[in-house]
């Protein structure tokens, strides 16, 4: 964190209830300074709004630590919303806000958000092309059913190729991976769809 510096800085975040992908980068040189996840653990039996409460106090203490590098926009991938369970898309909602509130009490800032779809769609634009249809769509050259959160990793792999990973022992990535990406997605994604970058 020592040389992460004062210039201006873009903080992504990708939230989930379990685990936020993080990716910070410097706004003028467009660089990567740090891709990580934050996994909030809580012990102790508590109701699923008191467990994401205190899940929140732990973000504000590690955001803490940040407030002094220079960070002048956050970046939220906005929750998928299209679940089947109600209870799943409210809980994250819900969760969402709480980060939300930290951020500005901690940053003064009040997050910006990008949907996954616009997300994807700037941050790697050769995603979108042509389906067997002729039709122009996101992941139009893969096949139907195609793993899209391990095809958005590979394109942050690719493009960040100094990164290491983490594996489990079946030597498959780990779920964190994923998170960590589309943190990372999200930034590129709102950086070139307000043609910052």
């Amino acid at each position: 964190m020592n040389k992460i510096g004062k210039s201006p800085k873009v903080l992504g975040l990708d939230i989930s209830t379990k685990t936020i992908g993080w990716a910070l980068f410097d706004i003028q040189k467009r660089e990567l300074l740090e891709l990580t996840h934050f996994s909030p653990k809580i012990k102790g039996d508590y109701s699923k709004v008191e467990e994401m409460m205190l899940k929140s106090e732990q973000f504000k203490t590690k955001i803490l630590d940040y407030a002094k590098f220079g960070i002048t926009k956050v970046i939220i991938e906005e929750p998928l919303l299209n679940s089947n369970n109600i209870r799943t898309v409210s809980t994250l909602m819900r969760y969402n806000s709480f980060i939300t509130r930290v951020i500005y009490e901690t940053l003064g800032l009040i997050p910006e958000f990008i949907s996954t779809y616009n997300s994807r769609k700037y941050a790697f634009p050769e995603l979108f092309t042509e389906n067997n249809k002729g039709k122009k769509v996101l992941f139009g050259k893969y096949d139907v059913g195609c793993d899209k959160k391990n095809i958005i990793w590979q394109h942050v792999s690719d493009k960040e190729p100094h990164l290491t990973w983490t594996y489990t022992r079946n030597n498959t990535l780990k779920k964190e991976n994923y998170d960590m990406a589309d943190a990372y997605t999200c930034v590129r994604g709102h950086m070139k769809q307000n043609n910052i970058w």
